[in-house]
């Protein structure tokens, strides 16, 4: 793939660039592609544009890791780049497209400016982040400080993601004579990271430049990541001209006017980001639709207890794939309380979704009598408790084998950061929309659930659980009168000794210095370094904060270090 000079169609006053904040498919590179050539044609149709941008890597997927490492991938999107650079030849607006370059045995991050039937400008990614979710240095080669590209007469400065969340790459454009930044971007959702990304991180880089700029961002979707859009412009003063939804793909036309020597975007519709918890709960929503569609299963299946776990991650799937898509069972034990059934029931009813009871008494009943000589000088004790759980997830995994549809998983990060889930039992399945949650945002999403219907969602107006199920206390259900705080602290004083040692990496002492007994802090520790085995063998769920376990938080499962 070689680029042509810049290409320039005379000196122009008046810009119209359309930002396309679209989904993306990882490895579907001509399914990318038409979808870019589509929402082209969209552009047109809605009026006279000169270009069109696409977000970070939009034609092959992002991320699409180690992937791009294969020659044939990479050869697939060189092909699909210069087919859309042909389509660019019928005197249309021209695309600024995402996507990779291998060049001398280099592999690199690009942008590429698509214009007149071909390949005119290629900028290569400077900052290569390397933290949390990105390790991009492993598998790109660092572009050198880029320079701008002329089109039709204005000098666009293109820092690729990082390049703008970063003062280097905009600081050395304005001084080679940009007189507008364009960043597209593949940034993952994260609390409050909307609201970073325009108040602070890109409205730095307009004081710091003096330049208006465009922010666009994926929406989507991808394994763990779920990325949110909320792309935005910002004029030269700071000042938003253009806010995009959140959680939808859109097209904005945005009017430029060039002012003696600045250019300034013609003020547009500043869409409402979602607040906490709503935020929070689109990001399950969107993150498991598009990974049930994406992997072509039918739907899902999942346990329904009548605690407030499953009834929220039955909703949040309702409302991903609509309820004629979500299979609940009840297994019920000896232990199960008529509560529980009759909790169970009537919220499969609320949401509209299937519910089938299976009794797991009988299972039981047969593992006791398999292993009654194995066990006769043990007592009773987690053992037994168990293998309840596993026989559920046998029963939940059979369904799943025989009839296609994903078993989801409903643990919080509370009991997973302790180890109160059970290694193929509960903790079996293809994905878990509450990973990253603890068990107080758990509570808060289900009360914002009832009382609102999800932007985005499928499923039903109104609530989706009993009240009773959010109020009740906490209970696995596996030996007479269980509640979770028989051998935890209360979930707001857990969650907050967790919040210490998980999000902010803080001491057993930092932490207790906030109010907690030093000794409970100590053995949450404990709890926290010996459950990694399990965490490493946990199926994958949505990404919500910073420290998230297994992109973010990397730990050795074998570790002898303490901080008490």
């Amino acid at each position: 793939m070689i680029a042509g000079p810049s290409y320039t169609a005379g000196m122009t006053d008046t810009l119209t660039i359309a930002v396309a904040q679209l989904s993306q498919r990882v490895g579907d590179l001509v399914g990318n592609a038409d979808a870019m050539l589509a929402w082209r044609a969209k552009a047109m149709e809605a009026g006279a544009v000169d270009l069109v941008l696409f977000p970070e890597q939009q034609l092959i997927g992002y991320p699409a890791e180690d992937l791009v490492l294969k020659p044939a991938f990479q050869q697939a999107a060189a092909q699909e780049l210069e087919r859309l650079a042909a389509a660019t030849a019928d005197g249309g607006p021209a695309m600024l497209v995402g996507s990779i370059l291998m060049e001398a045995d280099r592999l690199y991050n690009i942008v590429a400016l698509l214009d007149g039937g071909r390949i005119t400008a290629i900028r290569k990614k400077h900052e290569l982040p390397n933290y949390g979710t990105f390790d991009e240095k492993r598998i790109f080669a660092q572009g050198p400080l880029p320079e701008p590209v002329e089109f039709r007469g204005v000098k666009l400065g293109l820092p690729i993601c990082e390049d703008g969340w970063l003062p280097t790459v905009c600081t050395h454009l304005k001084q080679c004579g940009a007189e507008l930044l364009i960043s597209v971007n593949g940034s993952p959702y994260e609390i409050d990271k909307d609201d970073r990304r325009l108040e602070q991180v890109f409205a730095a880089r307009v004081k710091e430049t003096g330049l208006p700029i465009i922010f666009l961002n994926r929406i989507g979707g991808q394994d763990e990541l779920v990325f949110d859009g909320s792309s935005f412009v910002l004029n030269a003063d700071g000042v938003a001209a253009h806010r995009l939804p959140d959680w939808e793909e859109h097209l904005r036309l945005t009017e430029w006017t060039r002012e003696g020597d600045n250019w300034t975007c013609a003020p547009g519709d500043l869409a409402q980001w979602e607040d906490h918890p709503a935020d929070i709960y689109s990001a399950m929503v969107l993150s498991l639709r598009d990974y049930v569609d994406r992997n072509r299963f039918p739907g899902v299946v999942l346990g329904l207890s009548g605690g407030i776990d499953s009834a929220i991650c039955a909703a949040i799937a309702a409302d991903a794939l609509g309820p004629d898509r979500v299979w609940c069972v009840m297994m019920p034990s000896r232990f199960t309380s008529q509560e529980s059934l009759d909790l169970a029931s009537d919220c499969a009813r609320m949401i509209g979704c299937k519910l089938d009871t299976i009794a797991i008494n009988p299972a039981v009943m047969a593992f006791d009598e398999m292993l009654s000589d194995s066990f006769a000088d043990r007592s009773v004790d987690i053992t037994e408790e168990n293998i309840q759980s596993r026989i559920r997830g046998v029963t939940l995994m059979a369904l799943s084998n025989k009839f296609g549809h994903m078993l989801l998983t409903t643990g919080n990060k509370s009991e997973m950061s302790v180890g109160y889930a059970t290694i193929y039992g509960d903790m079996a399945g293809g994905y878990n929309p509450l990973k990253d949650a603890y068990k107080m945002t758990v509570f808060a999403i289900s009360r914002w659930r009832n009382a609102h219907r999800c932007r985005i969602g499928l499923g039903p107006d109104g609530p989706v659980m009993p009240d009773a199920i959010i109020t009740r206390p906490p209970s696995a259900e596996l030996r007479p009168d269980q509640k979770d705080s028989d051998s935890l602290p209360e979930y707001p004083v857990l969650d907050d000794i967790l919040l210490g040692l998980v999000e902010q990496e803080l001491s057993v002492d930092e932490v207790a210095a906030r109010g907690h007994p030093r000794d409970v802090v100590q053995r949450i520790e404990r709890l926290l370094y010996i459950a990694e085995y399990k965490r490493r063998q946990a199926p994958p769920g949505v990404k919500l904060g910073t420290r998230n376990f297994g992109r973010d938080r990397r730990y050795p499962i074998t570790n002898a270090f303490r901080t008490a």
